[in-house]
């Protein structure tokens, strides 16, 4: 500002006066942006607000920019975030990229820093838009460079190279998408638990590091989602992975949760919330269950664990895990379903004498609607397992 002063005292009186309406008009195409975006968010049940804003519909900057998803009363200081590359497209905008500042704060001697994000391919759909897919705001890709969280001098978690990519639904086809980080990292050796502590130093896990995967699917036509990798690896340890299958996420679905978290955040502080819980129960009702799954692929964990536990009986591994076999039968009995009891001690035995893999598959022959599954669970707990199609197998057989 000091220098645009500068610089305008220096313009004739006739100069300035025809610079005035330009820039005017600048400010307010740049503000038709931003609105629109700050629309279609709050549409999609986040709160997004700024202080100033610069530019024009090429490109602008927003200043003092706060973000709040719905039901989070404290919004997040964003501070400066720049559009680029926008076009207006089928009387909407697509921003080539979107790019924010750094974030850091601290709070009880704990730092949390989040590099600047970046944001490629979003589109801002026109006024009016009736169709519920078309109007929200999609991206296609999505990159942060580097997340961690300190106390003191001291990381306690990193994460780098974290990137999402999302090929939007086009012509009856699914959204798609794929999410990765190249490197995790978490130092254990905090833990104070004395217990938990010597068991971390006993396995040589002080610190761990890892990546993780993801991918997936939403057919908004009718609802079906699914994540068909989730898969969390530490590295001498093993990968933990699960998968899962919906229906009824239609998108008439998600404007009611979004509306009814709305409802929920601007309840005042201690306010009872029973009514909106109840409703949203009812919400998820809705949903229908088509699988689950949860795996675990070993690289050297359970081999360690059996280790550390036979040195502390003073017993060789194989005699543990001889141990652990014979007490599964037992514990299982409980389930009161002999076919399932007898899968899961031939699976642990499986796994135990050669450990590869182990997993946990849900998959009903029909789908199953969450208001079965949430009734079976308050009357009939142990009949989930059959209404489920539960099995349990492992080193990747029955």
């Amino acid at each position: 500002m000091t220098i645009c002063r500068h610089v305008l005292h220096k313009l004739t009186v006739s100069t300035f006066l025809l610079a005035i309406p330009f820039h005017a008009a600048y400010a307010q195409d740049a503000n038709a942006v931003a609105e629109r975006f700050k629309k279609v968010l709050a549409d999609q049940g986040m709160n997004f607000t700024w202080t100033g804003v610069s530019g024009d519909t090429s490109s602008l900057a927003l200043e003092g920019v706060t973000f709040a998803p719905a039901g989070q009363a404290e919004p997040v200081a964003l501070g400066r975030v720049t559009f680029d590359g926008i076009t207006e497209q089928d009387g909407g905008y697509r921003i080539e990229t979107i790019t924010t500042e750094p974030y850091s704060t601290t709070e009880e001697g704990m730092t949390f820093d989040i590099s600047a994000a970046t944001f490629t391919g979003l589109t801002l759909p026109p006024e009016g838009e009736t169709d519920p897919v078309a109007a929200m705001a999609m991206y296609e890709g999505m990159e942060i460079a580097s997340i961690s969280a300190k106390l003191a001098d001291k990381t306690l978690f990193s994460l780098d190279s974290l990137s999402f990519d999302i090929t939007p639904p086009a012509e009856g086809a699914a959204l798609e998408f794929t999410g990765s980080a190249e490197k995790f990292t978490a130092d254990l050796s905090i833990a104070e638990d004395p217990q938990a502590k010597k068991v971390i130093e006993a396995l040589g896990y002080q610190t761990i590091s890892g990546n993780f995967e993801m991918a997936g699917s939403w057919q908004p036509s009718d609802g079906r989602m699914g994540l068909t990798q989730y898969d969390i690896t530490v590295d001498d340890a093993g990968t933990l992975g699960f998968t899962f299958d919906l229906g009824g996420y239609t998108p008439a679905f998600l404007k009611s949760l979004q509306e009814m978290q709305k409802k929920m955040a601007e309840q005042p502080a201690g306010a009872d919330n029973s009514a909106q819980g109840l409703a949203m129960l009812g919400l998820m009702q809705q949903l229908t269950f088509h699988a689950a799954n949860i795996r675990f692929d070993d690289d050297s964990l359970t081999g360690k664990v059996l280790d550390y536990v036979a040195e502390q009986q003073n017993m060789k591994p194989e005699d543990i895990a001889n141990q652990a076999k014979a007490i599964v039968p037992f514990l299982t009995a409980q389930l009161n379903n002999p076919e399932l009891s007898a899968e899961i001690t031939a699976a642990v035995g499986k796994f135990l004498d050669d450990p590869q893999s182990i997993e946990i598959v849900a998959a009903p022959p029909a789908p199953v609607p969450f208001a079965l599954i949430a009734a079976g669970a308050m009357s009939t707990p142990l009949d989930l397992p059959k209404t489920l199609g539960v099995k349990v197998m492992a080193n990747d057989g029955e």
